[in-house]
């Protein structure tokens, strides 16, 4: 079975999140304009599309500190 990895599930988990509740409140919401509600609705989605790159580096940053530190050094 394949492992899935922190980034994805948290950036997944949020993409579920978000869509739900825009599906959910802006029909009722009558106070917004459609072009803001659109926007709102674009914003949220760059930033976790930003958010899903930033934390796939970190963790690609974290395996290669890893391996510095399980291998073995090498001795002039």
């Amino acid at each position: 079975m394949k492992k899935i990895k922190k980034h994805n599930l948290v950036v997944g988990l949020l993409f579920a999140y978000t869509t739900g509740m825009y599906i959910y409140f802006f029909p009722r919401n009558n106070e917004l304009d459609t072009v803001e509600k659109w926007c709102i609705v674009g914003v949220s989605y760059l930033l976790l599309v930003i958010l899903w790159f930033v934390m796939r580096k970190r963790d690609r940053m974290r395996g290669k500190y890893n391996e510095e530190l399980n291998s073995p050094k090498k001795r002039p």
